[in-house]
């Protein structure tokens, strides 16, 4: 959610930490501040709004010192506003606190603060830090962070500076992710490693329980018991490039169009062409446990969850082996049935998903088998997960997944197919799904020189206050995944409905007025689609369709149609994702939408 970015070295921090916020903007955007070291004491600036609005005010007046923190905040506690912006600082202006998670017991600490004599500023469950730390602090910014937190209940990634142990940034994280960046006689601390990149590759994850502090000479990391812990830093291989727009008008457009490269990436060395099946790495896991397992569970959240409804027909159809989905949000709280020998699949694109990592932990504590499908190594779910396959599909900015859930659906084939070709997939099988596989990011390409089709349609539709999304068999979730993107960006009302299922319910809102869109590919359950599409017109529906061939059937029913090239009917919602994508993407931008920064919304949902 919120983004966190600090630094200590030689140089004037502001601008550096500016350009951190920018990088993280995506992590939430109702508010940012910065608060730096000046020399005689804490300097602080913050502004309601996006990260625009605070440059404005240190252009007005100016902060200075070579130490400082910042923070753009997705409000959880308290109105956007200027008084709920981070940083937040003690009565004294001593202390200042960047945060991003929930402190459940802040009501309690508010309380018992305030009987003390503590005067609080804002609305946050925050700031009950900046005064916990002031009260016990004695010499020690650490040893105050520490004991200030051993009080807390809650999630929690922070960083903070205090005016009375200068040149020290301390960090602390629980539930909430947070890294070291080590420079050249630099040092930083952020909330992902986009904010820092431009400075170095060299990061330090930290793990739930780490205190890092941060000084001109150094860093360290303890634990709540002030012992020293060891940690390994890593070499990230992203490269800046991947990070920005690159000419694109948004990130979500340019990721868009970055899909033959990622899909090929998420393929690339795992496919084997002569055995029919795949190579899998990361998955930690012998033939002899893979054929151990009776059931799969795979868990995620929005559109990952997506992904992992198309994971389920894959899996059983490949593999016939029973699977569930389950919302990560709900799954840990319904006492769920796993065993050992109970496969759980959890799918993040961040890999720091909050209800995604629970359901991770309560998996394992039941001894659950468990596999991560995460995008950026490193993550949380990615270091706790038993097993996991990195979809290598780079950083992914625009708030509204377009690559990812692509290159989650590649990785759920792949799994499908390894193990399918153990249980009872022939080879033949296999390798047709193979030559299929290979053909997409070909077909993809194709897709994309045909994008100003899509931008025609879009000004047709850039009014419409409702959509239905329609699909059967595999594009069910295509047809969920459709619907979202429009509902994220365009703040336009649209449902996905299994094709059928119109008629028990939401054949009611069609009329003239209502536009239809129907993944319709030349497949298994085609002609029953064609039925739908006749109930819909026959009631006067406006019918946008993604086809895949001339169909007499279809003759005078479309009135708007979108091919794409065939494929095998399991790939066919990555090749449909396509046009579902820019179509929402196009009606945004003609609504005069924030393409990349949706109102509302973050691109890590870190808090539960």
């Amino acid at each position: 959610m919120c983004g966190i970015v600090g630094y200590v070295g030689n140089q004037e921090s502001t601008p550096i930490l500016l350009e951190g916020l920018r990088r993280l903007e995506y992590r939430g955007y109702d508010s940012a501040g910065v608060a730096t070291m000046n020399g005689g004491g804490v300097e602080m600036r913050r502004a309601a709004g996006k990260i625009a609005k605070l440059e404005k005010a240190i252009s007005e007046n100016p902060t200075h010192g070579s130490v400082g923190i910042a923070h753009t905040r997705w409000a959880t506690h308290g109105p956007p506003t200027e008084r709920n912006a981070h940083p937040h600082m003690d009565e004294a202006k001593t202390i200042a606190v960047v945060h991003n998670g929930i402190i459940e017991n802040s009501s309690s600490l508010k309380r018992s603060l305030e009987g003390r004599g503590h005067v609080f500023a804002s609305d946050t469950d925050t700031e009950v830090l900046s005064h916990l730390i002031e009260e016990l602090f004695d010499g020690s910014l650490e040893d105050a962070v520490v004991q200030a937190l051993k009080r807390v209940e809650g999630t929690y990634g922070i960083a903070v500076i205090s005016s009375r142990d200068k040149d020290k940034i301390v960090a602390a994280r629980k539930g909430s992710p947070l890294l070291i960046g080590v420079g050249k006689d630099e040092w930083f601390v952020a909330s992902d490693v986009s904010a820092i990149l431009a400075h170095t590759r060299d990061v330090v994850y930290l793990e739930d329980g780490d205190v890092a502090v941060l000084t001109r000479s150094g860093f360290r990391v303890i634990d709540h018991s002030q012992s020293t812990v060891t940690k390994v830093i890593s070499k990230i291989d992203w490269d800046i490039d991947q990070i920005e727009r690159g000419g694109y008008a948004h990130f979500m457009l340019k990721e868009i169009f970055e899909q033959p490269i990622t899909v090929e990436n998420t393929m690339r060395g795992r496919m084997l062409q002569e055995e029919g099946t795949a190579k899998l790495g990361g998955l930690n896991l012998t033939d002899e446990q893979l054929l151990r397992i009776d059931n799969i569970v795979i868990t995620a959240c929005g559109t990952s969850w997506h992904s992992a409804l198309i994971g389920e027909q894959l899996l059983e159809e490949f593999a016939r082996i029973p699977v569930e989905v389950e919302y990560a949000s709900e799954f840990r709280y319904k006492n769920p049935i796993v065993t050992d020998r109970t496969l759980c699949i959890v799918i993040s694109q961040s890999g720091e998903t909050a209800d995604t990592l629970a359901a991770l932990r309560e998996a394992k504590s039941r001894g659950a088998k468990t596999l991560g499908l995460v995008n950026v190594v490193g993550s949380t779910i990615a270091r706790e997960a038993d097993g996991g396959i990195y979809l290598h599909a780079g950083p992914e900015i625009g708030v509204a997944s377009t690559k990812a859930f692509t290159s989650q659906v590649i990785a759920l084939t792949l799994l499908a197919l390894k193990i399918g070709r153990l249980r009872t997939m022939s080879i033949l099988q296999g390798r047709e799904v193979i030559a299929a596989l290979s053909a997409l990011p070909a077909q993809i390409t194709q897709i994309l020189e045909r994008a100003a089709d899509i931008e025609s349609v879009a000004e047709e539709f850039k009014r419409a206050q409702n959509f239905l999304y329609l699909g059967r068999g595999y594009n069910f979730p295509s047809a969920l995944e459709g619907a979202l993107k429009l509902k994220e960006i365009s703040y336009i009302h649209a449902e996905g409905y299994p094709a059928a299922e119109m008629k028990h319910g939401p054949i009611a809102l069609i009329d003239e007025m209502m536009p239809v869109v129907f993944i319709a590919p030349h497949d298994a359950v085609f002609d029953k689609v064609v039925s739908n599409v006749q109930e819909v017109k026959a009631r006067k529906g406006t019918v946008v369709a993604i086809t895949t061939r001339e169909e007499e059937s279809l003759e005078g029913l479309l009135d708007y149609e979108f091919r794409i090239p065939e494929t095998i009917d399991m790939l066919t919602p990555v090749l449909a994702s396509v046009p579902l994508q820019l179509l929402a993407y196009y009606i945004a931008v003609k609504r005069g939408c924030d393409v990349d920064q949706p109102r509302n919304l973050a691109k890590s949902v870190t808090v539960e």
